[in-house]
């Protein structure tokens, strides 16, 4: 059995409701993502995730994804909702990221080797590696080349997102050895509302990994 410490760790993200997330949480989920991007079908409030988080058991981390938001704007929220990291989805600079009061995890939308190339620059705790799209910053339900995230591996802690399902995720596991994984639209029903039979396969086939 793997040490606990280097179990793949599970944030589940684009959360809009108590219901979602309580359901992940008894899944044994380790984070919970909530987007404040207006653009997002699956945008929050501050007000409701504040509501969320103070329900949030120990040791299941609170995350807030921001696009393109100013400094300023994203610790006041992150201040006013009590998360425990932020999440960096847009075009945000190495500087940008140190003005961030929370832990960052810079994610990175993966279109070939090229996309990597600026990682070593950013003063981060983790890497989120994602499917590049010229219209979406995340969200898409599709799966990048894989491969290209052995070599970003060396630059910190990798989560691999894109397409990952209860179907894949084992796979993706197998091969990538990350540090964790990330689902959205894979576990969804309709965007922003989760289906709990897939949340549920998907946190039972990391599990299941877990134990090998």
């Amino acid at each position: 059995m793997k040490d606990r410490d280097t179990q793949v760790k599970v944030k589940i993200c684009g959360m809009t409701n108590l219901k979602d997330v309580k359901v992940a949480v008894d899944g044994g989920v380790d984070a919970v993502g909530f987007i404040f991007y207006k653009k997002s079908p699956r945008s929050v409030t501050m007000q409701a995730v504040r509501e969320i988080v103070l329900e949030l058991p120990p040791f299941v981390d609170s995350v807030g994804v921001f696009v393109n938001e100013t400094a300023e704007q994203i610790n006041k929220i992150a201040d006013h909702c009590k998360l425990d990291r932020v999440q960096l989805h847009g075009d945000e600079s190495p500087a940008f990221c140190k003005k961030i009061r929370r832990r960052v995890i810079k994610a990175i939308r993966v279109k070939d080797i090229q996309s990597l190339k600026k990682l070593s620059d950013y003063p981060v705790s983790s890497f989120l590696l994602d499917t590049f799209s010229e219209d979406q910053y995340g969200g898409t339900g599709k799966v990048f080349d894989w491969n290209l995230a052995y070599p970003a591996k060396k630059y910190g802690p990798i989560i691999l997102a894109g397409g990952l399902t209860p179907i894949n995720v084992h796979q993706a596991i197998q091969r990538i050895q990350p540090y964790g994984v990330d689902v959205c639209s894979g576990v969804e029903s309709q965007p922003g509302i989760k289906d709990h039979k897939k949340m549920k396969a998907f946190l039972k086939n990391v599990k299941a990994e877990r134990k090998i």
